[in-house]
């Protein structure tokens, strides 16, 4: 989270003093953040939640997607990523990531058998991935596109917001991301059948007993799970999706200060898309994993490969194949999936291993000031 102040106090205080902080029944937070929400980016359909999971979650359920299919996902992710995957009875195929640290095009395509239902981009640290490639691919052999856009709130591919490219999409709101209400989540999407089938999934025991939630839905009701927003959070985002595009627009200008100070002096990651890059994050790119490692803690930043449960190699529960408590509800045991499961090993993905040591982040704050900048240059520039 960036900015929060008195805009989100008051939007709090108004709903407290509703005393209507339930989702259906009171001012409407909920239903007017989606609105918004869908409005501002140009998508159809929204569905606030209570996580950027539970939102992946609920769009493979809207796809169809269960026992018996394979969904490709990168190897650098936050294992929630890959958990959303196993959620649904599915088994995750993990793929190499390229220099962009976004799903590699040349892996997915090498990882595509006749099991294979839908493709997980990510758009990690709001760094757009390959779309258009990404789409044609998915096109050709009849695959869903679910955009992970949970690092992402606000970002654009070639002048079109990140998830809603692909067939729906996927935004966290948890106290880490560029808008935040703490925790929460977002599905979008313009596919009417994923939305109506997410609808239900995400709020079953509910929705169909307040208010008129199920007015225009055809979809016969069916058991799901409670991910239902609450209005006090909804309000918090209202207020943080009118920051949005100001918070992204100087986090963008700072992260091009800086990369254009040290242009002839350092190497950067190369992105698919740098104008709809989020700019939260300066991507240092270095030719061994020794220089990396020095600039790491020369800089006081951070090398992807030792951020844990971002990268496969830590994913234990998947790498382990326990999907579940109960050995029935488990993936990795169920009959449909036997002949469906990878190989897992935490060398698998070689080149995601390397890129991720050789390449090193400085997060951009989007309220540094000239002299802040300035300051950080001369560091970088001092450790040549």
């Amino acid at each position: 989270m960036y900015r929060i102040g008195k805009e989100e106090i008051a939007a709090v205080a108004r709903v407290i003093e509703s005393k209507q902080i339930f989702k259906v029944g009171g001012l409407n937070e909920v239903f007017n953040f989606e609105n918004e929400l869908c409005e501002k980016i140009g998508a159809e359909k929204a569905i606030m939640m209570t996580s950027g999971k539970a939102s992946l979650i609920s769009a493979l359920i809207g796809m169809g997607i269960g026992p018996g299919d394979q969904v490709i996902v990168p190897g650098y992710t936050y294992i929630a990523s890959a958990m959303a995957i196993v959620a649904v009875g599915a088994i995750p195929v993990i793929a190499e990531i390229d220099d962009t640290l976004t799903i590699d095009i040349k892996d997915i395509e090498k990882k595509i058998t006749s099991h294979t239902k839908a493709i997980i981009p990510v758009h990690i640290q709001g760094f757009p991935c390959n779309m258009d490639a990404i789409c044609a691919l998915a096109k050709k052999h009849n695959l869903f596109v679910l955009e992970d856009a949970c690092q992402a709130d606000g970002g654009s591919y070639h002048g079109k917001r990140l998830a809603t490219i692909g067939d729906a999409g996927a935004f966290s709101f948890n106290f880490f991301k560029i808008v935040s209400a703490g925790e929460g989540g977002a599905l979008v999407t313009d596919n009417r059948e994923i939305f109506e089938r997410a609808y239900i999934y995400h709020d079953s025991s509910a929705i169909a007993f307040f208010g008129n939630q199920l007015d225009g839905v055809g979809t016969v009701p069916f058991c799901g799970v409670q991910y239902r927003a609450n209005e006090v959070s909804a309000a918090i985002m209202r207020e943080q999706l009118k920051k949005m595009d100001d918070i992204i627009a100087d986090l963008r200008a700072n992260k091009k200060t800086v990369m254009d100070a040290l242009a002839a002096d350092f190497a950067f990651a190369p992105s698919n898309d740098i104008k709809g890059d989020c700019g939260t994050t300066l991507t240092f790119k270095f030719d061994t994993i020794d220089e990396a490692a020095k600039f790491e803690e020369y800089i006081g930043g951070t090398r992807p490969i030792n951020t844990g449960k971002h990268v496969y190699s830590h994913w234990t529960p998947i790498l382990e194949k326990r999907g579940a408590l109960h050995p029935l509800m488990d993936p990795f045991k169920m009959e449909a999936n036997k002949d469906i499961i990878p190989e897992y090993s935490k060398d698998m993905c070689p080149k995601t291993l390397d890129i991720l040591s050789k390449n090193v982040y400085v997060s951009v704050n989007p309220d540094w000031t000239k002299e802040d900048m300035e300051k950080l240059v001369a560091k970088c520039k001092a450790f040549k």
